[in-house]
């Protein structure tokens, strides 16, 4: 029997009940443009930007499940005066036929506290830099209400006209710090053997899934989920492979996409290219102290690793024997190229985040010419705008005399 021709990456696709025009999606990057923890004009043009300029589905990060899951003040959490700003966003969205998903999850450790006034939350005690005190080690009731805020969040996320969830499952986020044997020392039903780690993001991903259903939602449910955490005593691949395959036993996604790293500790091991330290101690929301810290031994932290295209394909593999979930692969995919080695290989959706920052019509160029690269230089100089309004320092895609739309 011949074997299948691998998929057209720009033809129409499904993801669980949802149709995409392709199959390209909008990485969840954290846009920095809701200053009063609110949907804004510039937020809706931000992703108006690669709808129109051609993705199959874009991703609206990072909406916390509750105050104190923000990563930062100037972030939109869930609660009911959010869901009319989200129901505009979508509904701009819905106008160039792209679909929209929402990333939700709770921080846990990455949490800034300080800006939150609210004391962030990781599985074992911890110090956090960011907020100069001890993090909140959370006790199974707390656990049971922030898996309750997480399902409150989907049920809100349907009635804002989301396509997709997206849960939070990586970068030693809440759920990732639990499966981390390094961040979850815990000595209870929730620490010890990978099943104990990996109960609460299990029980997280359950009650999302379930909200939807009640809620009557016709929305993909997904999950981001690391595959190395990138350092040692964190998750690596023989366990973040059997986690996978207990969320693909649960039945209760869709898709899954693959990622890596730490934005505790080791943030550089997703991202790949240069570390840009001095600007992220110039304009990273941070203590003093700490910020003359990052300025002296930054790259200590921010870790160089060389981009390559498709860096993450070699861990992904591993995922994709195993699986018979669909997979998303993320990392390193900036032309046409990538994305159908990424079909030849199994995986059924590609993510992209940094190469649309500098081009969100690069789809729509690929689409007239398949020989398009993105312009892209991997200078990581975007990561250090994320809380002032995320863009590529090379081609500010707001551009100096741009004006807003204004929505509905």
């Amino acid at each position: 029997m011949e074997a299948l021709a691998a998929p057209d990456p720009l033809a129409p696709a499904t993801l669980g009940p949802i149709s995409l025009r392709n199959r390209v999606i909008k990485a969840s990057t954290f846009e920095g443009c809701s200053p009063q923890g609110l949907v804004t004009d510039e937020l809706i043009d931000y992703h108006l930007a690669v709808a129109e300029g051609g993705v199959g589905m874009t991703t609206v990060a990072y909406l916390a499940t509750s105050p104190e899951g923000r990563t930062h003040a100037e972030q939109i959490h869930w609660r009911p005066e959010a869901v009319p700003g989200l129901r505009r966003l979508t509904d701009a969205i819905h106008a160039t036929r792209a679909k929209v998903s929402a990333q939700i999850g709770h921080a846990g450790p990455v949490a800034n506290g300080a800006s939150n006034k609210i004391r962030s939350i990781a599985p074992s005690r911890s110090f956090s830099p960011l907020s100069l005190r001890f993090h909140q080690v959370p006790t199974s009731a707390d656990l049971d209400r922030i898996i309750a805020d997480h399902a409150r969040a989907a049920t809100m996320a349907v009635e804002a006209g989301f396509d997709a969830i997206e849960i939070h499952l990586g970068h030693n986020y809440l759920a990732s710090a639990f499966l981390s044997p390094k961040l979850n020392r815990r000595k209870d039903q929730f620490g010890g053997s990978l099943a104990h780690r990996a109960d609460f993001p299990r029980r997280t991903v359950a009650a999302v899934r379930h909200a939807v259903e009640k809620a009557g939602g016709h929305m993909a449910v997904t999950a981001k989920m690391n595959m190395r955490d990138g350092y040692r005593g964190g998750l690596d691949l023989p366990e973040s492979v059997e986690f996978a395959q207990m969320l693909q036993s649960d039945g209760n996604l869709h898709a899954l996409e693959l990622t890596a790293g730490s934005s505790l500790m080791n943030p550089m091991y997703l991202f790949r290219g240069d570390a840009p330290v001095k600007e992220m101690a110039s304009r990273m929301p941070m203590p003093p102290i700490l910020r003359v810290g990052i300025r002296a031994s930054g790259h200590a932290f921010f870790k160089e690793y060389p981009w390559t295209p498709l860096y993450l394909l070699e861990h992904a593999r591993r995922f994709r024997e195993a699986l018979d979930l669909p997979l998303i692969l993320l990392g390193g995919i900036t032309d046409l190229a990538a994305m159908e080695q990424a079909m030849s290989e199994g995986f059924e959706y590609v993510a992209m985040g940094r190469a649309l920052l500098r081009e969100p019509d690069l789809l729509t160029r690929i689409a007239k010419d398949r020989g398009t690269t993105s312009r892209c230089t991997h200078c990581n100089l975007c990561m250090s705008t994320i809380y002032t309004g995320t863009h590529c320092h090379l081609a500010d895609v707001r551009g100096p005399d741009s004006k807003v739309r204004v929505h509905g």
